[in-house]
């Protein structure tokens, strides 16, 4: 058997791209008319709380999600696809200096470099590899006849859960987590931020910084064109 190759695994929005994929998507979408204008009014009240610091980004976030779902629903895979084409052609390079020097010296080092997001699959598959990296998770979105969405996502349980994806990443591509190396920015990557031996909390928000502080993590932040390490 070959040797097992050490691996490091990364969230994506917020943690590498200085946005969402999934927000960038949806506007997308909504500009090029396969989603209805009307798609924002689930979302604006949240992302207005969110510019006014009265809310909190999760709340958004899911808000977002909410409007995809639930206009995907009859769209042609095609939709997508062009419209995160687009997205990423334009914008892979909005990117997070620490995470982008970081990515680029793991991958010298020989490390298996793995995306762990709950953004559709269907843009990470066009985003992560114009970083490196060697596999991708991400949400699957059921087709149906006529190559259109139905609505439903694929093994959601599955996804969801990113200690999961993580063993079965690591069984699959014969990796090993001694001198593993993990980074996310909110509570949702704290499963296999546990599971690594180097867990790396980058400009995270206060649920991840409490439960990090408590553990003794490696707390990163980067604020305009400097690096704090606290």
């Amino acid at each position: 058997m070959s040797e097992k190759r050490k691996v490091a695994i990364f969230d994506v929005d917020g943690t590498i791209f200085r946005s969402s994929l999934l927000i960038q998507v949806v506007d997308r979408l909504i500009e090029k008319k396969a989603f209805p204008p009307s798609t924002k009014r689930v979302y604006e009240r949240e992302y207005e709380r969110w510019l006014n610091r009265e809310g909190d980004y999760e709340e958004y976030i899911g808000a977002v999600v909410e409007a995809f779902v639930g206009h995907l629903k009859g769209v042609h895979y095609s939709e997508l696809a062009d419209a995160a084409e687009e997205v990423v052609e334009e914008q892979w390079k909005r990117v997070y200096r620490y995470t982008r020097d970081l990515i680029k010296d793991l991958k010298k080092r020989g490390y298996f470099l793995l995306a762990v997001s709950h953004s559709p699959k269907t843009v990470l598959d066009k985003f992560c590899p114009r970083l490196g990296f060697n596999k991708t998770y991400g949400m699957i979105y059921e087709i149906g006849p006529q190559e259109c969405f139905t609505g439903n996502v694929t093994e959601e349980h599955l996804i969801l859960n990113k200690s999961a994806i993580v063993r079965r990443a690591v069984e699959k591509e014969n990796l090993t987590l001694q001198h593993s190396i993990g980074v996310g920015d909110t509570e949702s990557d704290i499963p296999f931020l546990e599971m690594v031996a180097k867990p790396i909390c980058f400009n995270p928000n206060a649920k991840l910084y409490r439960y990090a502080k408590r553990l003794d993590w490696n707390v990163v932040v980067e604020r305009k064109d400097v690096i704090y390490q606290l």
